[in-house]
């Protein structure tokens, strides 16, 4: 068995996973992710003046945090996978 989660495992159910993107007050993006089995991961990213606020900027710090909270729950997963053993 492995015992390591790697980034293309990451990026896979990052791909695989369904994303609603919102702008709340022209000045927050959310994203909102649900991943294959169902579980839903929520970020957001904001600034303080709407006339700095750039979506795409907004959404690609977002996939960052969630592909992050990915990392950890795979971590987490294969940890007790390993311990079950």
């Amino acid at each position: 068995m492995k015992n390591t989660v790697t980034q293309e495992q990451v990026d896979k159910i990052f791909a695989k996973s369904k994303k609603e993107v919102s702008i709340i007050f022209n000045k927050c993006t959310v994203v909102s992710c649900q991943l294959p089995n169902g579980f839903i991961i929520v970020e957001h990213s904001a600034c303080v003046d709407p006339q700095n606020y750039d979506y795409y900027m907004g959404a690609k710090i977002c996939e960052e945090r969630i592909k992050n909270q990915i990392w950890h729950l795979e971590g987490y997963r294969l940890q007790c996978e390993l311990y079950e053993q």
